[in-house]
């Protein structure tokens, strides 16, 4: 049997197989600076159709810039500088012709602290319809919004009291106001940067029921710092480790058998 890599050995190629077949979104060889210091070093990793990559690893070893490549939120950072060659479908991400704005409605984010807007309910989720021309009419647009919000598993807490501002709903049911308000607009892929860790346990199994769910319609890339979350929302995780993707594979695979030192000890709490 071969010996797993040693966490002292260079971290040099990732463990495990980072290609899927047909990939939603796939990255090549990505590189990120903060001005001259190195946060991203040479990650590679596909994103499977209706699935979801769960990524982890120790706090800041670039689990969040990566996920922000994306989507291009790091061009909101003058001193960020993004290279590689990053997909969705076959059309590169970072092309001069591809307008981030519509680049972020196909590829929708939600953020760690649930954000509504200082609006309605109803508004939260009707504003990207509104922005991207989506709906001709009001009915369409009550369509879209109706349909959004029963999708984040809200609608039945919140029918009553649509123009009651979003800000006014508890952490969890902000949460998924936000996911209401990222499907809203029909993205492809939507990414979650750690959308459970502000909420508590209930909050956050139904919002790990809402992913399950989702997948069957998006690709889904979530950062997480709970491994449990990760076993139980993902069917495929990646381990970073000090801006490197050091271990990629089957979810269950990973934290059973994980094929380096560095992502076994990390899982098993020697360091993290």
């Amino acid at each position: 049997m071969a010996e797993k890599p040693d966490m002292h050995q260079a971290l040099g190629e990732t463990v495990g197989d980072i290609f899927v077949d047909n990939p939603k979104m796939s990255t090549r060889n990505t590189n990120v600076f903060y001005g001259e210091k190195q946060a991203i070093h040479n990650v590679s990793l596909d994103f499977g159709k209706n699935s979801v990559v769960a990524l982890i690893g120790p706090s800041g070893c670039g689990k969040s810039t990566f996920l922000r490549c994306l989507n291009r939120m790091n061009d909101t950072i003058p001193i960020c500088r993004v290279e590689g060659d990053l997909k969705l479908d076959d059309e590169d991400i970072y092309a001069k012709d591809m307008d981030p704005v519509l680049l972020r409605a196909r590829v929708g984010m939600v953020f760690q602290k649930p954000n509504p807007f200082p609006k309605s309910i109803y508004d939260n989720v009707a504003y990207g319809a509104r922005l991207h021309g989506l709906a001709r009419t009001r009915a369409e647009l009550d369509e879209i919004v109706v349909s959004s919000l029963q999708r984040a598993g809200l609608f039945e807490e919140v029918k009553d009291r649509l123009q009651s501002p979003g800000t006014g709903l508890s952490g969890g049911q902000q949460q998924r106001l936000c996911i209401a308000r990222t499907i809203a607009v029909s993205p492809e892929v939507i990414l979650m940067d750690e959308p459970a860790s502000a909420l508590d346990p209930i909050a956050t199994a139904i919002i790990e029921e809402l992913i399950d769910e989702l997948r069957s319609k998006y690709t889904i890339a979530i950062v997480t710092h709970s491994m449990q979350q990760a076993a139980r929302v993902s069917q495929r995780t990646a381990y970073f480790h000090m801006g490197r993707l050091v271990e990629v594979g089957e979810t269950n695979q990973i934290f059973t058998n994980p094929q380096h030192e560095l992502t076994e000890n990390y899982i098993t709490g020697r360091f993290g």
